[in-house]
């Protein structure tokens, strides 16, 4: 009504031509007026009439609580297996040829047993020299000591000078000295028919040898080496700082590079630390292997811990921990079901337990299975382990078995 009243005084003085282009321009403007609002509201009315959707879980996750454990405070070290004494052992005969080697490398050997022979058949000669010769040093003496002791005796008659009585004692003694020189010269040449065999100093283990039959061996020449009682000792490098936590008799495990697993004990920790690389060696004394296990060798690498006593800490599984960006993450799982991405600080390793130093508490909720496909807000879904299943049957079947004695009362 009041839209024509405003066109009216337009259309008195316009021509018929001109009023039928006026009332089109009007009409267009008045559809395009109404059909936006048509649009508006029929888009109003899908919206509304659309129903709302729920977010889906991004994955299917298992969930446990951190479990306090007693853990053993262990230091890891990294060192060489070495021969506990290594003795060298040498020929004490000058010029002798070698004619037997009796042991190789690997040979276990017992204190005083032979080793090799040389020739003695020199030295045999030699010996039988001597003995002559004191053979005859002693009958030049039973004759001195015969002819001192007449003199002796006509000392005070005058028969003979007193020069001559000095003459004869002094040819005594000098034949003693003989026989004393000779005896000693026959000893020094029992001692080197003793050294054609080379003995054993100590029991161990021929860890090395280098004589050959036929060679003529100068004194003083090494011929084999022994580790000494067969003992092996570990000689672990340790940086100077964790050098307190260690004492003597610690105990100690390691294992070799052929995968050899043995014990000992800390024997001593060296004197002196390497400026170098600031670590010093600490002695542990390693007990055999076990039956069945390859001996370790002297000269092999080892990896080992120091037992250092126990203590309780928080533990979670293995694989509920992400390493991400060179940093250790765990997923705590909220009240709504999405989880939070954790930083934590990892330390001792119990089988598939690791401990957990810092980060999280005992009433979290985190995130074991599919831990690495998470990211920090994922929304999961929970599956309760068997365990807490199973505990869950028990009581509802505890709480059905209690409400039919109950209504069995009420019936009676």
């Amino acid at each position: 009504m009041k839209f024509s009243i405003m066109i009216a005084p337009l259309t008195r003085h316009l021509p018929r031509p001109a009023l039928a282009g006026v009332l089109m321009i009007v009409l267009l403007f008045v559809l395009r007026w109404l059909l936006p609002g048509t649009s508006s509201k029929a888009n109003d009315k899908a919206v509304t009439s659309k129903p709302a959707t729920t977010a889906k879980a991004a994955l299917t996750v298992t969930t446990a609580r951190p479990q306090l454990a007693r853990l053993s405070q262990t230091l890891a070290a990294n060192g060489d297996i070495a021969a506990w004494q290594e003795a060298s052992i040498g020929s004490e005969a000058n010029g002798l040829r070698l004619t037997e080697v009796l042991v190789n490398v690997g040979d276990v050997v017992t204190a005083g047993q032979t080793l090799a022979r040389f020739s003695d058949e020199t030295v045999q000669a030699d010996l039988a020299q001597a003995k002559a010769a004191l053979l005859e040093a002693q009958a030049n003496l039973s004759e001195a000591s015969s002819n001192a002791e007449r003199a002796r005796s006509l000392m005070n008659t005058g028969a003979i000078s007193t020069q001559q009585i000095n003459q004869l004692i002094t040819a005594e003694q000098t034949a003693r000295a003989r026989v004393a020189a000779t005896e000693a010269n026959v000893n020094a040449h029992k001692l080197r028919l003793k050294f054609t065999q080379l003995l054993a100093p100590d029991s161990g283990v021929i860890s090395a040898r280098s004589p050959t039959v036929g060679a003529v061996v100068s004194n003083g020449t090494e011929l084999f080496r022994m580790i000494r009682k067969g003992r092996l000792e570990w000689r672990a490098e340790v940086m100077a700082s964790e050098l307190s936590r260690i004492r003597a008799g610690t105990h100690v495990t390691l294992v070799a590079a052929n995968g050899t697993r043995l014990n000992g004990k800390v024997r001593m920790i060296g004197p002196t630390v390497n400026p170098q690389n600031r670590a010093a060696l600490v002695y542990v004394d390693l007990l055999p292997a076990a039956s069945g296990e390859a001996a370790a060798k002297p000269g092999m690498f080892a990896r080992g811990e120091f037992t250092l006593g126990s203590g309780n800490g928080v533990t979670l599984p293995q694989q509920s921990v992400v390493v991400r960006d060179g940093f250790s993450y765990v997923f705590q799982l909220k009240p709504d079901n999405r989880v939070a991405q954790v930083k934590v600080k990892t330390g001792r390793y119990l089988q598939d337990q690791v401990e957990i130093t810092e980060g999280i508490s005992l009433q979290d909720e985190i995130v074991v299975s599919g831990a690495g496909f998470l990211n920090d807000g994922d929304l999961v879904r929970v599956i309760r382990s068997d365990a807490k299943s199973r505990d869950d049957k028990r009581d509802n079947t505890l709480n059905s078995k209690l409400d039919n004695k109950r209504e069995t009362k009420d019936a009676q």
